[in-house]
């Protein structure tokens, strides 16, 4: 676990602001919003990145039965907010085993969507055909929103895309069968709109895949 910001598109370290530059940078990407260190999943470190976000923090809301809270990551810094949010789910899978969920919202550039979802990024680009019917549908924040399937990914996960509240919207479903979860209508709520509810969310352990994409 790292202690220190990292660069959101490859998770390389970034230099912050300074005499030369007003803005973090990394030497592979240049300007980025950087990722903050992960925390250990819980109510009170969710409860800091929905504060300072800029963009939404969705989580399915209620949590499917027997599902936890794994973990929340962020990019952006204090001065600009968190420009990207992704939060994770675990629970039982609807094949059986365990089934791993990560929702990332950004906005467009950032790249922390496409580095979880192991494309090149920053954004899904022509991994998506928005002309095509979408292959699935969430509700968000009360809106149906379609999601498309992303080529390219490794076989180990099953990646969408598509547009919530004008920013992206990735979910990315470990391993790659649980995708059918993609397909019952999830209900996502913004956690900047939950109420005290939110403070009996169940945490489960720290999610490896917040840590560290691949």
């Amino acid at each position: 676990m790292r202690g220190e910001p990292s660069c959101p598109k490859c998770g390389g370290r970034v230099r912050a602001p300074g005499l030369f530059s007003d803005s973090w940078q990394c030497a592979a990407h240049g300007t980025v919003h950087p990722l903050q260190p992960v925390i250990p999943p819980s109510v009170e470190g969710l409860g800091v990145v929905v504060h300072r976000a800029r963009v939404p923090v969705w989580m399915p809301w209620p949590l499917p039965v027997g599902w936890l809270f794994t973990g929340v990551a962020s990019a952006g810094d204090d001065r600009s907010g968190g420009r990207a949010t992704a939060v994770a789910c675990s629970g039982p899978g609807p094949l059986g085993g365990i089934g791993e969920l990560l929702l990332v919202a950004e906005e467009l550039g950032v790249g922390l969507g496409a580095r979880y979802a192991g494309i090149d990024g920053p954004d899904p680009g022509s991994a998506i055909d928005v002309s095509a019917p979408p292959h699935a549908k969430v509700v968000a924040a009360g809106r149906p929103t379609p999601l498309w399937h992303v080529t390219g990914a490794p076989d180990d996960r099953a990646v969408f895309a598509g547009e919530a509240r004008g920013l992206w919207l990735w979910a990315i479903v470990w391993p790659e069968q649980s995708g059918l979860l993609m397909y019952d209508e999830l209900v996502l709520t913004d956690l900047r709109d939950a109420g005290a509810e939110v403070e009996l969310l169940p945490c489960g352990a720290l999610s490896p895949r917040v840590l560290g994409p691949s």
